[in-house]
């Protein structure tokens, strides 16, 4: 009752409440240029020629197991090709971007063929909560205020050193079972919040000039991957402690 009340008062004391607020919503967009806008365009356009050419690294690793050491290591080859590539050659840093992500989804093509494996709805899930979360945070970002999240990204790169100690004493020490929970879920938390202030930090560079949508099409795409690839982690490992607690019943 008490917040129905509350409803009703800020109603009352505006009228106009909720046509204010989706006034506002549409300022904040309008604060996008239609030169931002359409570099935005080709971002999540390039991102999403990236996508399917990491889906098609999965493919061919489901199909000749092509996926390893050396996919890794293509991929981080192909990311600095990238980066050292002159910006008028946009074609042919399209292409090395398309190599990176088709690399990428080779190496975590073993991973993949352990979810089917294990459950093949699993994938799809996980790229569906991706997906949806990339899309209403990438929203929020270009909703808010302009630089409203950016003050975030100092955060965020103090949570990535954490995790990158975690994964130098997991690899010295030995890792535990609540060490390996604490760098997933603290990963997960991390490149989501990554997700809001790149965008917001894409959407600023390209206010200020910085019209490189193949470099800003990367930086949305590792985004992306990192969340895909945590969600899928953790959606196998509750399948197979399910799994596991089933097979125990059975025996009992």
């Amino acid at each position: 009752m008490e917040e129905y009340g509350s409803f009703a008062n800020s109603q009352r004391s505006s009228p106009s409440g909720w046509h204010y607020d989706t006034y506002d919503v549409s300022k904040n967009f309008h604060q996008i240029s239609p030169l931002v806008q359409t570099h935005l365009k080709q971002v999540y356009l390039t991102l999403c020629c990236a996508l399917i050419s990491s889906a098609l690294g999965v493919y061919l690793h489901l199909l000749w197991n092509t996926g390893g050491f050396l996919t890794t290591l293509g991929f981080i080859v192909s990311i600095f090709w990238l980066l050292s590539t002159p910006l008028y050659e946009q074609r042919k840093r399209v292409a090395i971007l398309m190599s990176a992500a088709l690399f990428e989804g080779a190496s975590i093509g073993p991973l993949m063929d352990l979810a089917i494996q294990v459950d093949p709805s699993i994938i799809l899930s996980a790229f569906v909560g991706t997906a949806v979360a990339f899309g209403c945070f990438s929203a929020a970002a270009m909703l808010s205020r302009r630089r409203e999240y950016l003050y975030l990204g100092g955060l965020l790169s103090s949570g990535l050193s954490i995790l990158l100690w975690l994964h130098f004493a997991a690899s010295t020490f030995g890792g535990s079972t609540a060490m390996f929970e604490v760098d997933l879920y603290f990963g997960l938390l991390l490149f989501v919040g990554y997700m809001v202030v790149d965008t917001q930090e894409i959407i600023e560079r390209a206010h200020l000039g910085d019209l490189d949508y193949v470099t800003h099409a990367l930086t949305l795409f590792t985004d992306f991957a990192a969340v895909f690839v945590r969600l899928v982690i953790i959606m196998l490992s509750n399948a197979m402690e399910k799994d596991k607690k089933e097979k125990k019943k059975k025996r009992s």
